[in-house]
């Protein structure tokens, strides 16, 4: 029998991967919610999981289906139940269930792990910001990303972002990103983007090839335009990401140069950290703000669940100023963009 919050956590999982495009990975968690995985050690570790394993807390419906679809990448026979093909509800359950037995070990070891998205869509809205703390300040930029895993998402000043028949980036941009734009558009400002670092508790190196597999893993299998993107991310990637906890490694990481502003930021990140570590990482940056000038500036930027239903929160905060500003909302994967910063950017509209 499936525990009621195992249940809970794949039904959970299952609506959120359907409103997010994905109708084979709500296929997927909606059979792991209605029929019993066979009986092993494995699905007594699963079943009897402590703690909350929701996609708000542990993840480990993700964690799951990115094991198997790690070893679909991995070119076991399961690759022909999954998509491009359409098999039976049937056939595919018959078909995870021999692979979770002769996988067993594999998928243990994998679920050891928390999930590791690094969504490269969710820059579209990091380029955007970027351009608009250009244009208030006129300073380049140093970039410290928290929860970075792969430091995917610190790269985004290499792609270029499509809104319309206006495009932002670099002529010869990895990747071009082209969400549905609602809102204003970003300021004409290019930034220029001097330094930047990131810190994640268990970072991937993308030039690993076992690291690249889980970064590709917790890609959905039915959204092959994902996995185009992020290898494209891949392509210009050369940061190694500091291991070690976010808010201890940013105490002592919040220098900059004069004459720059420093962008702290984090993109569905921060709800994952302990209630403990987002209070008392909310007051090492408060307290750096204190000390900001006008020719040197903070900035924080969060792309982070509020409980609202419509995707995510774009909020930031400025020092000096120390005010705070609603950008408007993105989706989850950065599919759209609602965006509603001011466009009275100058020092004295703010």
């Amino acid at each position: 029998m499936i525990p009621e919050k195992v249940q809970e956590a794949f039904f959970t999982q299952a609506e959120a991967c359907r409103s997010l495009g994905s109708p084979f990975m709500g296929r997927l968690c909606q059979l792991f919610a209605t029929r019993s995985l066979p009986q092993t050690a494995l699905r007594d570790a699963i079943y009897g999981w402590t703690g909350d394993i929701g996609p708000a807390s542990a993840s480990v419906p993700l964690r799951l289906c990115s094991a198997f679809h790690a070893v679909v990448l991995n070119g076991a026979d399961l690759q022909e139940v999954y998509p491009p093909h359409d098999v039976d509800d049937d056939t595919l359950w018959h078909a995870l269930c021999d692979t979770f037995v002769a996988e067993a070990d594999f998928i243990a070891a994998w679920l050891k792990s928390p999930p590791q998205t690094n969504e490269v869509r969710r820059s579209s809205v990091l380029i955007a910001v970027g351009h608009w703390l250009t244009a208030r300040y006129g300073l380049p930029l140093q970039v410290t990303e928290l929860g970075a895993s792969a430091g995917l998402n610190l790269m985004w000043d290499h792609y270029a972002l499509s809104v319309g028949d206006t495009r932002y980036g670099p002529k010869n941009a990895a990747l071009t990103l082209a969400p549905e734009w609602s809102g204003a558009l970003p300021p004409d400002a290019t930034p220029d983007v001097i330094a930047r670092r990131g810190v994640d508790l268990n970072p991937l190196d993308p030039r690993a090839s076992h690291d690249a597999l889980r970064l590709r893993a917790y890609l959905w299998p039915d959204q092959p335009s994902r996995m185009v993107q992020t290898k494209a991310a891949i392509s210009v990637n050369d940061l190694t990401v500091a291991q070690d906890d976010a808010v201890s490694w940013l105490s002592r990481n919040l220098a900059q140069p004069d004459h720059c502003v420093h962008l702290i930021y984090s993109t569905v990140a921060w709800q994952y950290f302990p209630e403990a570590s987002q209070e008392r990482g909310a007051d090492i940056i408060a307290a750096a703000g204190a000390h900001a000038r006008r020719d040197k500036p903070l900035a924080w930027f969060m792309m982070e669940t509020d409980g609202q239903p419509n995707g995510v929160a774009l909020t930031l905060r400025l020092w000096p100023e120390d005010v705070t500003i609603h950008m408007g909302r993105a989706d989850f994967h950065g599919r759209w963009v609602d965006w509603q910063a001011p466009n009275e950017i100058s020092k004295g509209n703010i």
